[in-house]
């Protein structure tokens, strides 16, 4: 497989295909209709994504020597599967409406509930569902890694690397909600829950994982490749998100413009907002963010606060740098020339996205 963008649109498509197939093998048949809502509420979560996380996994396996198997789109494919996960499970304790542009997980059951006049809270129902079906994806993605059909050995090799992947993302997401009940924080404790919930999982251990699928073992250039290209690239995408979750186009994005500022998030575009921000600014961001009610205006005075202390364009900034410094780390990494133009082009992709 080439580098160039059709090729990568093919990894999509062998991607979409494996979890295609992985899928309909787990729940009854269509026509079940009590557990249909939920084979439909995990085909629509599946169904979109950029496919960066397989992505990165694909080429490190390549980088290492792996050949173009079909059994590496399996197992690149199950981290769809724990990102799916992560999101239904994000969604509920932030109460987020929507993803994707369409009612989140959590909504979907809740408006089943509702539409149906069952008993008791629609709301609890809906939130118990999604959490259900979280889990559900989470034990999916598990099943879909062991049962890729890659050699027995590479698994064995690489599984230290997976299990520790998915303990960070937990981590992540508690030191998240952590970091929201204190209420104030710095940019580095919003860098680590950064790292935690999305920056390792989305580069460093995808890329780790392939690498060691592909050579049986952590080489320490491997480690250190995963170190200073992945962990660049995996801050430079967190913060990529953090500037979409305030200034991003709901039509790209999926969700209603300023969402992060209505759920409160502590993210390094709001530290850094408030540690540069004058008394009263500061004060305004306290008082705005996190308010479920917050309207067009209320967003339009916190992105005109976030700009005017200069945080944007310096984390616009820091993106340039770390993505600068894991593609010249990455220039000298033993690599097969395929995957280094390809984990190039993944770095400006991950980094300079619109969604």
């Amino acid at each position: 497989m080439t580098t160039d963008a059709a090729s990568l649109d093919a990894l999509r498509t062998e991607v979409d295909a494996a979890l295609r197939k992985f899928v309909e093998r787990q729940l009854p048949a269509p026509g079940d209709t009590e557990l249909e809502p939920l084979r439909a509420a995990a085909d629509d979560l599946l169904s979109g994504g950029k496919r960066l996380r397989p992505a990165f996994c694909y080429w490190g396996w390549r980088g290492a020597g792996g050949t173009d198997v079909p059994e590496i789109f399996t197992a690149a494919a199950s981290l769809e599967l724990l990102q799916a996960s992560a999101l239904v499970h994000d969604d509920v304790m932030d109460r987020s409406d929507l993803r994707r542009g369409m009612p989140s997980a959590h909504r979907r059951f809740q408006a089943i509930h509702e539409k149906s006049g069952w008993h008791g809270s629609a709301e609890q129902f809906g939130e118990g569902a999604a959490i259900l079906l979280g889990n559900l994806l989470l034990i999916w993605s598990g099943e879909m890694w062991r049962s890729s059909g890659l050699p027995p050995e590479s698994l064995a090799a690489a599984q230290p690397v997976h299990d520790h992947m998915r303990t960070e993302l937990m981590c992540g997401q508690y030191l998240d909600l952590l970091e929201q009940a204190h209420g104030e924080n710095t940019f580095e404790s919003a860098l680590r829950v950064a790292l935690f919930k999305s920056g390792k999982y989305s580069v460093e251990q995808p890329l780790r994982l392939g690498l060691v699928l592909a050579a049986g073992r952590l080489a320490p250039w491997m480690d250190e490749l995963c170190m200073e290209y992945g962990r660049r690239v995996g801050i430079a995408f967190q913060l990529r998100d953090d500037i979409l979750g305030v200034f991003g186009d709901p039509a790209q994005t999926g969700k209603p413009a300023g969402d992060d500022l209505r759920e409160g998030k502590r993210t390094m575009l709001v530290a850094r907002t408030l540690a540069a921000a004058s008394p009263g600014d500061a004060e305004t961001v306290r008082a705005l963010l996190g308010d479920p009610g917050l309207d067009e205006h209320g967003v339009s005075v916190l992105r005109g606060i976030i700009e005017g202390t200069g945080a944007l364009r310096e984390c616009e900034d820091m993106i340039g740098d770390y993505l600068g410094e894991a593609l010249t780390f990455l220039g000298k990494a033993p690599i097969t020339p395929e995957a280094r133009a390809a984990l190039s082009s993944l770095a400006v992709a991950a980094t300079s996205r619109t969604t």
